[in-house]
């Protein structure tokens, strides 16, 4: 690659770093991957402007809702490139844990924001922190006040799976249909709590979240 060829490179990578999302919200940090970074791995979309459209959905119908009631989230993972998805997946089949992704079928319209399903939708997911909740889960280990809040307040979600360190959890946004099932992952598998369809899922699940604050950050003072 040339020097020319670099620096306009290097000057579009930037311009897509500084594209708003939302209001709160930019691409920059969506790209971070430790996979990445220690592998000397491109994160960079094949298709920069399906994965802002994908990303624009995602973070002004799922994280701006959560970040208005919670305060800050913190965004641990987001974007994927297919290359990297998938050297994480075959490190994952090689047995080598610290890699926790799926094959490039299972990521397309998840964290491969700009490769669509086989269906032809898109689709975006995040895995997010709520430092708000952090020490209330560190004191009880319950994931399920927070599961039942988002059920309840976030309805453009498509599927949430809460993971088994720090109740951080992956939230996807999809254009095509879902169930909008929130999962456990133990680590082995993924264990169902709720979806569309189940008796647990319609109604208020108030009592299963007291002190949390409504989607707009009122009431914010945790009882438990």
């Amino acid at each position: 690659m040339s020097d020319k060829q670099t620096i306009d490179s290097v000057r579009a990578l930037t311009d897509l770093g500084r594209v708003r999302l939302s209001e709160h919200f930019f691409m920059r940090e969506m790209l971070y991957s430790e996979v990445a970074n220690f592998h000397g791995l491109p994160n960079i979309p094949d298709e920069p402007n399906l994965a802002v459209e994908a990303g624009r959905q995602l973070c002004e119908r799922l994280l701006e809702p959560l970040q208005a009631a919670f305060g800050r989230i913190v965004v641990r993972s987001a974007y994927r490139s297919p290359t990297v998805n998938a050297f994480c997946h075959e490190r994952l089949l090689a047995g080598q844990q610290a890699y926790y992704c799926g094959d490039n079928d299972h990521g397309a319209a998840r964290h491969i924001w700009d490769l669509r399903d086989k269906d032809g939708f898109l689709g975006a997911t995040a895995t997010v922190l709520v430092p708000w909740y952090l020490e209330k889960y560190e004191a009880s280990g319950d994931f399920e006040p927070l599961a039942w809040w988002i059920r309840d307040h976030i309805p453009g979600y498509a599927e949430v799976v809460f993971m088994p360190w720090q109740c951080t959890f992956n939230i996807r946004w999809y254009e095509g249909p879902s169930e909008r099932a929130i999962y456990r992952d133990t680590g082995e598998t993924d264990v169902l709590l709720t979806k569309e369809g189940m008796e647990t899922f319609d109604g208020d699940h108030a009592s299963a979240y007291p002190g949390f604050p409504d989607k707009r950050g009122r009431g914010a003072a945790y009882i438990g």
